[in-house]
């Protein structure tokens, strides 16, 4: 009996990651194949496969355009399928292309202008970052946000705030020129900046005082006993209920506050890569879907609105990761437009399967990488 306790429980614990996980790469996949979709349709371009997931099909239907949409069994990605397409790669069959027909053509994805293939392309990664635009500012205007005085009450002997001069009593106003109206707006700003300077300006017995200070490196654990480095600079708030006002926002700055926290993710992500590439992070912090599914399962024991806020957050980075130029991934055809605008005509039908099989090796080893960084921080072995 024991023993089927103990299955139960190891059960129950896999659904509680996997079904959150399934739920926000689900949302994320979809409106990013529906972005391709609906510009694609819009565009003249006959869409063959609409599909959630790879491999085979577990359920489906056609459209009345013909359009076969099917959530299939391997649910890590999807793909559209467009009339003329070799695969769901959406690289070109020459072959089969040269065997059109002038109407047949007129609805073939590779056949279509420079533009409207562009647009194509661009638009799953641009659907990703509306659909985080649109979450943001939900939760903004819905569940608001908490809002503490970014004020300094205590500070840890020999930190950063120590060593740059902050007192306590202080009132962080900006930092390096952006404005600063919560301890959290402090804190996401210091902790993605560690072992770099920053020009903090504080309010100090009504007067405003510049300081320069480096936030330290430090390794945190968090609730859920996962481990993050970020930079500190040493100073804490002390909170009663009559310190933080929950502020909820009007629909067109809540809209507004979407576009900013969007554009701070991106940066955000964008910044930790730079500083992998140039060797002032490591890149154990780069995490694949078996960190997504146990960070996903976490979340969702705090509340749905924590799932689906970490689900824009991962909408955007997706979005962003699909905009590198690697051929398999849209930046890569986005790339070969570039060349072909600049060429004034295509790349060799050589030249673009052999970017196919770099890209595709690429792929495979960053997703390998980050399965391995999974393995390593889980503690799986």
């Amino acid at each position: 009996m024991e023993f089927f306790t103990q299955v139960y429980g190891q059960f129950s614990g896999l659904l509680s990651y996997i079904v959150p996980f399934l739920f926000v790469l689900t949302v994320i996949v979809f409106f990013h194949e529906l972005g391709h979709f609906l510009v694609a349709r819009w565009c003249g371009v006959r869409v063959e496969t609409f599909s959630v997931g790879f491999g085979r099909e577990i359920v489906g239907y056609d459209d009345a355009k013909g359009t076969r949409w099917k959530l299939s069994w391997i649910p890590l990605g999807g793909y559209v399928k467009f009339f003329g397409d070799d695969n769901a790669a959406s690289a070109p069959s020459p072959d089969a292309l040269n065997k059109l027909d002038c109407a047949q053509r007129d609805e073939s994805f590779h056949h279509k202008p420079l533009g409207s293939r562009a647009a194509v392309v661009a638009a799953g990664p641009i659907a990703n970052f509306l659909l985080a635009i649109v979450i943001f500012a939900f939760m903004f205007a819905v569940f608001g946000r908490q809002v503490a005085m970014p004020r300094v009450d205590t500070i840890q002997p020999e930190s950063a705030a120590e060593e740059a001069g902050f007192k306590v009593g202080d009132i962080v106003r900006s930092i390096d020129g952006a404005k600063i109206a919560s301890f959290s707006d402090m804190q996401r700003v210091v902790s993605v900046s560690a072992d770099r300077e920053l020009l903090i300006t504080v309010e100090r017995d009504g007067q405003l005082v510049d300081l320069a200070a480096t936030p330290k490196r430090k390794e945190i654990t968090d609730r859920f006993g996962n481990k993050h480095r970020i930079g500190l600079l040493g100073i804490s708030r002390k909170l009663s209920q009559e310190d933080v006002e929950v502020v909820r926002y009007d629909p067109a700055t809540a809209l507004w506050m979407g576009v900013k926290e969007t554009y701070f993710v991106v940066e955000r992500t964008l910044g930790y890569l730079g500083r992998v590439i140039v060797g002032r992070e490591d890149a154990d912090q780069l995490g694949g879907p078996l960190r997504i599914a146990k960070v996903s399962g976490e979340v969702a024991t705090i509340g749905f609105a924590a799932l689906i806020n970490l689900a824009a957050i991962l909408s955007v980075s997706i979005g962003l990761i699909n905009l590198f130029p690697i051929p398999m991934l849209d930046g890569g055809h986005l790339l070969f437009y570039a060349i072909e605008a600049l060429r004034g005509r295509p790349l060799s039908n050589e030249m673009q399967e052999f970017g196919f099989r770099v890209g595709l090796a690429l792929v495979v080893l960053l997703m390998l990488f980050a399965t391995w960084n999974d393995f390593v921080q889980l503690d799986i072995f």
